[in-house]
């Protein structure tokens, strides 16, 4: 097999992780959007957002976090993640908690209409929440970016006077 060959397979690898990655994030994202707006596929049953289109939002969102996880997950090439990367993940999870307890309030009985009382619906505070939670995971994600591509951040980079043959 020629060198070139074997090098592209090895670029195509996480070209395909990272494209895989993003249909999977754009498939929860239509699910998402089904919760959260059923009227746009003319699947609107109810003037309120209920229990079962809070729940298919909640499913949307897990998926566009699995999704976003594997697209970030593939730009590191099989190189060993840095810290800040390991606790993206963990800040993401966390944010996906927020998200479900917030969503979830009314029918957990930690919402303002709790559920046998009242019909469930996503109020104001779930949403702010709900938003919170996401703004969470955003930051999760960010934190997964390999910014250690410059040379003053891996550690090999050399100081002016070392390029110029000063020492002391």
């Amino acid at each position: 097999m020629p060198e070139e060959i074997k090098n592209k397979k090895k670029t195509d690898l996480p070209r395909r992780r990272i494209r895989f990655g993003l249909i999977v994030t754009i498939s929860g994202f239509i699910i998402f959007l089904v919760g959260n707006k059923p009227e746009i596929f003319l699947l609107d049953r109810s003037p309120v957002l209920g229990f079962v289109q809070i729940s298919v939002m909640l499913v949307g969102l897990a998926v566009m976090c699995i999704g976003g996880y594997i697209s970030i997950n593939g730009l590191w090439k099989g190189r060993k993640r840095s810290i800040a990367a390991e606790l993206g993940i963990r800040i993401i999870s966390t944010g996906y908690i927020i998200a479900v307890f917030s969503g979830l309030a009314d029918v957990l009985g930690l919402g303002s209409h709790p559920y046998p009382k009242h019909i469930p619906y996503f109020g104001v505070w779930q949403a702010r929440g709900f938003q919170i939670a996401e703004g969470i995971i955003a930051i999760g994600i960010l934190m997964m970016l390999p910014y250690a591509r410059s040379p003053l951040f891996n550690g090999t980079h050399t100081t002016s006077t070392e390029q110029r043959g000063i020492h002391d």
